[in-house]
């Protein structure tokens, strides 16, 4: 038996996911004719209470493209040092748009306004004018930790009251809110512009959709053409991530479930040092021997899986990974 646990971005569309790519209508999405993307971006608005959306090859790319919108040459953004727009977006920060980026240190990715607010520059032509946070839910290198609702709210406020702009990196916004409760809705008061990734827990193939309000996402489609990001008949990728949407974002919790399954046995063997506590579907476990040894051993019995340091190890749970097959990675660790 094979089981993927490298990513949830390994999926593959299910029977009902490629009928609905077999049968999209489709158009030129560069003209703004391709009907299927255009439901999906009004779709993903609506959602999330936003006046407008984008739908892009990436999340790279819809990262990529709200920090152009909302800032500009030598300004600077906050954002905790973990964050994948730092991390790995291939340095596109400075590259796309000429802005620096102020790290901080929070607790498994989580920044709070107290650690924000002193770290906001004066109006000093020595600093780079700050204008710009970004936040990542859930976070990756924190484990699949979550912001609530109550977390991000102080934090729009301080960003309105200093005149910055909020993004979200959404990779995995939908595994947080399945975790938190928290509604879709409310996310678009507090934001002025969310990337919300489809290809990762939602099982598309291919895409992202960037959310923000109609000027914003008016600009966007400047940069996403100049990025290369025209798709013309999207229309068939499109339809993947309708049907994601309207298919596979309950059933994230059963891939909680299971995280929560192989963490709990992970605590058991003397081989693992630490597991870090699993909220979502990443689990992060650090091993006595070098991780590389233990990839390899896992490996050996058909069990893919990432290291993330020199001693730690990340498992990913996702809709191709089933119950049968978390009971015979239990037995295989």
């Amino acid at each position: 038996m094979t089981v993927d646990l490298r990513s949830d971005t390994v999926t593959k569309p299910t029977d009902g996911m490629l009928e609905a790519m077999w049968s999209a209508e489709v158009g030129d999405d560069v003209f703004g004719e391709d009907e299927t993307v255009n439901a999906l971006e009004e779709k993903a608005a609506a959602m999330f209470g936003m006046e407008a959306a984008i739908y892009c090859p990436s999340g790279t790319m819809t990262n990529q493209i709200a920090i152009k919108c909302f800032t500009q040459p030598l300004d600077e953004l906050i954002a905790d040092q973990t964050a994948h727009v730092y991390r790995y977006e291939g340095g596109g920060i400075a590259f796309n748009s000429g802005v620096s980026t102020r790290l901080l240190n929070g607790y498994r990715g989580i920044i709070t306004p107290e650690m924000i607010a002193p770290e906001i520059n004066d109006d000093n032509i020595h600093y780079p004018h700050t204008s710009l946070v970004v936040l990542e839910n859930t976070v990756n290198k924190g484990g699949g930790s979550c912001y609530t609702l109550e977390h991000i709210k102080p934090i729009a406020a301080l960003c309105k009251a200093k005149g910055l702009k909020l993004h979200l990196d959404g990779a995995r916004i939908f595994n947080a809110l399945a975790h938190t409760g928290d509604k879709p809705t409310d996310y678009g008061t507090y934001f002025d512009g969310i990337s919300v990734c489809l290809s990762k827990g939602l099982g598309a193939p291919v895409g992202s959709i960037l959310l923000a309000d109609k000027a914003t996402i008016k600009y966007a489609r400047r940069l996403r053409k100049v990025l290369g990001g025209g798709m013309r008949q999207a229309g068939f990728l499109a339809a993947a991530g309708i049907y994601a949407l309207d298919h596979h974002v309950e059933r994230l919790k059963i891939d909680h479930k299971h995280a929560q399954i192989l963490a709990e046995e992970l605590g058991k063997q003397s081989w693992v040092t630490n597991v870090v506590p699993v909220e979502t579907n990443i689990i992060l476990f650090d091993t006595v021997e070098p991780a590389e040894k233990v990839l390899a051993r896992l490996e050996a019995k058909g069990i893919k899986a990432n290291s993330t340091d020199t001693h730690r190890i990340r498992f990913v749970t996702h809709l191709d990974v089933h119950a049968e097959q978390v009971e015979y990675v239990i037995t295989s660790l």
